[in-house]
C-alpha cells in the first residue's frame, strides 16, 4: 500500500504558492506593525489553513524573537511549539472550528474512558455541527483574557469563519474591535463576499489566489507520489487550482468518473443505454459519490463552454444541471433521474 505524505495543516509545513504572503506576514513582525487580526480568504483546497498554522507556530515558537535576520517562516517540525501546536496542546494557540453533534462526543468520552483513544481518520469520520456556535467563540473571550507565558504572544485561528451563524459572528466582531495587545486572530474564509462587512475591516486582508496548474501538480508528485505523470497532469488541469481538489479526486477516484462522462458525452445520441444505465447507478450509489459526480459534470460542462465548443448549446445544459440539480437536493428529487437528464442533454449537443 501506498504511503501517503500527510498533508494535514496541523502537521504541514510545506506550501507553495504562499512566497509573497510570506514575505508580507515576516516583514510586519519584523517592523513591529504586525496586525493583530488577519481575513485569509481564497478557494477551498489551495493551504490557507496550512497556512495560518505556520503563522502560528512562528509567532509561537521559543527563539522566533531572537532572530534578528530570519529570512524565512518554517519553523523545525522537531521542535516543541510544533509538536503541541500539532497535538493541540499549546496553551498559548486556540483552535475554533465546528465541533462535534452531541452524540459524536459521546463516543469520543466512552473512547476516552475505555483507554481506546480514536485516529485521526476515526475522528474524520464523525459528524459534526453545521456551524460554528456562538458559545464556542465566546470561549475566545477567556482564552485572550489569560496572560500568556513570558508575554509571548496568543494566537487564535477561526477554521472557518465562513460557519458561523449571525450570534457567533457578531460575538467576534465584539473580539475584533479591540483584541488584546499580543493576541493574534487568524480567520480563515473560502468566499468573504458573504462575511459582514464590518468583520471584513477590522481585519488585515490577505486574498489568496488559486494555485497554478505546475503547482498543484508538484504538490500531487509530493503527496500521492505513485502517481503517473499522465494522471497528475489531467488531475492537476481538472482541480481549479485547488491541491485538496486535486488530492480528493486522486483518493476518489474522480479521474475514472470524468473519463466515463466525457465517453459518455462524446457518444453523442448513439450512446449505449446499458453504460448509461450503469453510469447513474454508480453515481448513487452513496452520498459522496453523488456529489462527486455532480462536481464533475459541472466541471466537464464548464471546461466545454471554456473551450468554446458549441458554446450556447453547452452553457444552456449547464444551467439546466445546475437549476435541475438544486431542485433535486431542494425537493427531494430523484437523484438518478437527475443524473440521467443531464447526461441525455449532454449527448444531444454532440
Amino acid at each position: 500500500m501506498e504511503e501517503k505524505t500527510s498533508f494535514e495543516p496541523k502537521d504541514n509545513n510545506y506550501l507553495v504558492g504562499f512566497e509573497e504572503s510570506e514575505k508580507m506576514f515576516l516583514e510586519a513582525w519584523k517592523n513591529k506593525s504586525l496586525h493583530q487580526s488577519w481575513l485569509i480568504s481564497g478557494i477551498k483546497g489551495i493551504g490557507k489553513t496550512t497556512f495560518a498554522y505556520k503563522l502560528a507556530r512562528f509567532l509561537l515558537s521559543d527563539d522566533a524573537e531572537k532572530k534578528e535576520d530570519l529570512s524565512s517562516l518554517d519553523i523545525s517540525p522537531d521542535c516543541n511549539t510544533f509538536r503541541q501546536i500539532a497535538k493541540g496542546s499549546h496553551p498559548e494557540f486556540k483552535l475554533i472550528e465546528r465541533g462535534y453533534l452531541k452524540t459524536e462526543r459521546q463516543k469520543i468520552v466512552k473512547a476516552i474512558k475505555d483507554g481506546n483513544y480514536m485516529s485521526d481518520e476515526e475522528l474524520a469520520s464523525l459528524k459534526k455541527s453545521n456551524v460554528i456556535s456562538v458559545d464556542d467563540v465566546r470561549t475566545i473571550n477567556e482564552f485572550l483574557s489569560k496572560k500568556s507565558a513570558d508575554g509571548k504572544w496568543r494566537v487564535v485561528l477561526i477554521d472557518s469563519v465562513d460557519e458561523m451563524n449571525s450570534s457567533s459572528a457578531n460575538a467576534i466582531l465584539k473580539i475584533l474591535e479591540e483584541p488584546p495587545h499580543k493576541s493574534l486572530i487568524l480567520l480563515i474564509s473560502h468566499n468573504p463576499a458573504l462575511l459582514l462587512p464590518t468583520i471584513k475591516s477590522r481585519c488585515n486582508k490577505l486574498h489568496i489566489a488559486p494555485l497554478k496548474e505546475n503547482q498543484v501538480a508538484s504538490l500531487l508528485r509530493r503527496y500521492r507520489a505513485n502517481l503517473s505523470e499522465d494522471v497528475i497532469k489531467k488531475i492537476a488541469s481538472i482541480s481549479g487550482g485547488s491541491i485538496g481538489k486535486a488530492i480528493s479526486y486522486v483518493d476518489g477516484g474522480a479521474l475514472a468518473i470524468y473519463d466515463e462522462i466525457y465517453a459518455l458525452a462524446t457518444s453523442g445520441k448513439n450512446f449505449k443505454t446499458a453504460d448509461m444505465l450503469n453510469f447513474c447507478n454508480n453515481a448513487v450509489a452513496d452520498d459522496e459519490n453523488y456529489r462527486l459526480v455532480k462536481e464533475l459534470i459541472l466541471k466537464f460542462l464548464s471546461e466545454q463552454v471554456r473551450a468554446l465548443n458549441k458554446v450556447e448549446e453547452t452553457t444552456d445544459v449547464y444551467e439546466k444541471a445546475v437549476k435541475t440539480f438544486k431542485e433535486t437536493e431542494g425537493l427531494n428529487l430523484d437523484r438518478k433521474q437527475a443524473i440521467m437528464t443531464i447526461m441525455v442533454a449532454i449527448c444531444r449537443i454532440y
